[in-house]
């Protein structure tokens, strides 16, 4: 997609208003480190609220409701975490074409987008809601929900599949936004949804002052209203602020779907969201091993799985970043500057990855004891295996960087099928078939094995594949008239891929 000539613009498109946009960043312009830094930061921060966030929730339910709240939210929990994962892809692509439309200064092209974008989320929020109400239970009874925790977590869920449209919805503005090379805005929103949700969450579990008090629905209807709040908070923010991806009730006919843009989410937008199934998938396989050898090394994997949830997020804030920073530059066609985002992406990668894992393994029995009780024999257990295991997620990143990058043309099977089989090709098999001759260490093997011939592959196809030829649009969609987008316009944070665990 190369940068329209302005001279060749229809007097339409000259006369098309440009807005102000003054929290938006043009990432096809200024020094790469400094502005892919800045634009990943907040996606980093995004991720560690996010994770915290979970945690105090746990906190309040586990430690004051009991284990059998805990296991509800659990189970509840892994079926939103499903729910969003199935639309994480679609919001990857449409940070995408955002990104590529904003870089080739085509903001009619990017309102197209985000009209038929918004369409899609908004009656797939809606569908996932009316339907999810009323086959809750039924869905936690096949999940095998122990029958003691079953009417709490249904409870659980029928308020968090209400909540599925605030969520979806602030997920995807967030999408378009970091397309359009602005990450502070949205964090600032999910900042404030945290707060919000940390403050409801004792108040309408325990019937806080004015509150009912509403016991593990109350968490849920916490992330109900934090998310509610914060979306119509951004929503008036973007309103008042007249900002140039703002879709007035006069434009309304941008929310007809467009067919091309249509086909271009679902097409390319479902192979970046099975990752989260071969994830997920594998991390199950790996689990089932792990369990097979009793419950003081189980323990030890999940307080190691504890520090990795942590250690994998700058990989993924900065792959998520080169992902838009690179879409900007394929759409104003400047190859060399797509090259080295991922050269500077794969050097912070191994800087902040490295950051973060070099006090975990010199303070290591400290950092563990955080998750295990005193005196454990899992917490050497844990020791040994992270010592092993940990220096993988910096390779691991290697790949989630290039994959961001060859992802902004349109090229996403190759990463999916890099990651399928590095983990079931590779990991799986490895820890499986390698533990008769290197024992339990064979589990522990299998990650870094894994992780260096992803990153193998993925430098053979950043280096010799086709990536460069790949279109996000097959076809063109409907009449796009070209306009200058501002240099400096906003943009939001988008989904995050899920954190390999495993």
């Amino acid at each position: 997609m190369n940068q329209p000539d302005p001279d060749s613009r229809t007097p339409a498109a000259a006369s098309t208003p440009v807005r102000p946009a003054s929290t938006t960043r043009d990432l096809t312009r200024g020094p790469i480190a400094g502005t892919l830094l800045k634009f990943a930061l907040p996606i980093l921060a995004g991720n560690v609220l996010q994770s915290l966030n979970g945690s105090v929730n746990a906190i309040w339910v586990g430690r004051f409701l009991g284990e059998d709240a805990l296991t509800a939210a659990a189970n509840a929990n892994s079926i939103l975490f499903f729910l969003i994962g199935s639309v994480f892809g679609i919001g990857m692509a449409a940070t995408i074409l955002i990104a590529q439309a904003t870089g080739a200064r085509n903001l009619e092209q990017a309102r197209r987008v985000i009209g038929t974008s918004a369409t899609f989320f908004i009656i797939v929020s809606l569908a996932i809601a009316v339907l999810g109400l009323p086959f809750a239970r039924h869905i936690l009874a096949a999940m095998g929900t122990p029958a003691s925790a079953l009417p709490l977590a249904e409870d659980y869920l029928r308020i968090i599949f209400l909540a599925v449209p605030f969520l979806y919805l602030f997920s995807w503005v967030s999408a378009i936004l970091r397309g359009a090379g602005d990450t502070r805005t949205p964090f600032s929103f999910l900042l404030l949804a945290v707060a919000l949700d940390i403050v409801f969450n004792p108040l309408l579990i325990f019937g806080i002052g004015p509150f009912p008090k509403l016991g593990i629905a109350g968490s849920a209807l916490s992330t109900l209203i934090a998310n509610a709040v914060s979306l119509t908070a951004l929503l008036w923010w973007l309103r008042r602020k007249d900002h140039h991806l703002w879709i007035e009730w006069k434009e309304r006919a941008l929310f007809k779907p467009d067919p091309a843009i249509l086909r271009a989410l679902i097409v390319k937008g479902v192979p970046m969201g099975l990752q989260m199934v071969v994830i997920s998938l594998a991390m199950i396989a790996m689990i089932g091993m792990v369990n097979s050898h009793g419950i003081d090394v189980t323990a030890a994997y999940g307080a190691a799985g504890q520090l990795w949830t942590y250690v994998q997020m700058p990989a993924m804030a900065i792959g998520a970043a080169c992902s838009s920073m690179a879409a900007q530059n394929v759409g104003a066609g400047n190859w060399s500057r797509v090259d080295a985002t991922a050269r500077v992406g794969t050097l912070f990668n191994f800087l902040l990855t490295g950051i973060l894992i070099a006090p975990i393994i010199l303070f290591d029995h400290a950092t563990l004891s955080l998750f295990l009780p005193p005196g454990s024999p899992s917490i050497e257990i844990a020791r040994h295996l992270n010592h092993i295991a940990i220096w993988a997620f910096m390779f691991f990143g290697v790949t989630m960087v290039l994959a961001g990058v060859v992802r902004s043309t349109g090229a996403v099977m190759p990463p999916l099928l890099i990651l399928s089989f590095a983990l079931w090709g590779i990991r799986v098999p490895f820890a499986k078939w390698l533990q008769p001759t290197l024992g339990i260490d064979a589990i522990w093997w299998s990650f870094p094995a894994s992780s260096v011939c992803s990153m193998l592959m993925s430098m053979a196809y950043y280096r010799w594949g086709r990536w460069r030829q790949a279109k996000m649009l097959q076809q063109p969609a409907a009449v796009a008239v070209p306009a200058e987008v501002p240099s400096e316009a906003p943009t939001l944070v988008a989904d995050q891929p899920p954190l390999d665990r495993g």
